[in-house]
This record gives C-alpha cells, structure tokens and sequence, in this order.
C-alpha cells in the first residue's frame, strides 16, 4: 500500500471501530473471561462464576460487553446459555488499524 492510499482519516475511523474491542479487553475480568474461554470451548454463566470472585449479575453484565465487542458469541441449549470466544472479527479488525497506522503513521 502506498502512503497517500490510506489517510488518518482512515486510520481513525479503524480506532473507533475498534474501541468496543478496546473497551471490553480493559478491564481484567473480562480478561479473565477470555482466557477462561480460551481454554474451555464453552461455558455458561454458572460455570465461569465457580472460576471467579464475582457474582453472576457481574458476570452476566461482563458477558454483555464481551457480546457487544464481538469477542463471544452466546449459544442457547434448552434453558441454558453458553458462551464461546470468537475473535475471527476482533482481530480482523485490529490487524486492519495495525497495518493501516504502519502505512500512514511512519
């Protein structure tokens, strides 16, 4: 890609786009939620709460903002719902910035 492709107009707009992303890996539960995720292929809300000091309201409202950014997707089995990660869209769009800061930044 050639400099005056990209502008920093593109670049901000990649930065908004991800600040849900940024937004949710912020916070150290919601961490703990990803990597708790990343190691099991799904859990559910009771399943998470036993592996962390927090209440299942918090756990729910953290699952929220994980859903919101795109990181999870949520799974409902009979009355039950189960969250899995997905990060195929976060990193798309975070490699996206990347290059495009690299291009217009330098």
């Amino acid at each position: 890609m050639a400099n005056t492709e990209i502008t920093l107009e593109d670049v901000l707009l990649s930065f908004r786009s991800c600040a849900p992303v940024f937004n949710a890996l912020g916070d150290k539960y919601r961490q703990d939620i990803v990597m708790l995720l990343a190691q099991d292929e799904r859990l559910n809300v009771n399943q998470i709460a036993e592996r962390m000091p927090l209440s299942r309201p918090a756990i729910s409202h953290h699952l929220k903002v994980l859903l919101q950014a795109d990181l999870i997707t949520l799974e409902r089995v009979s009355r039950e719902n189960f969250y899995s990660l997905t990060l195929d869209t976060a990193l798309a769009d975070l490699r996206k910035l990347v290059e495009q800061a690299e291009v217009s930044c330098t």
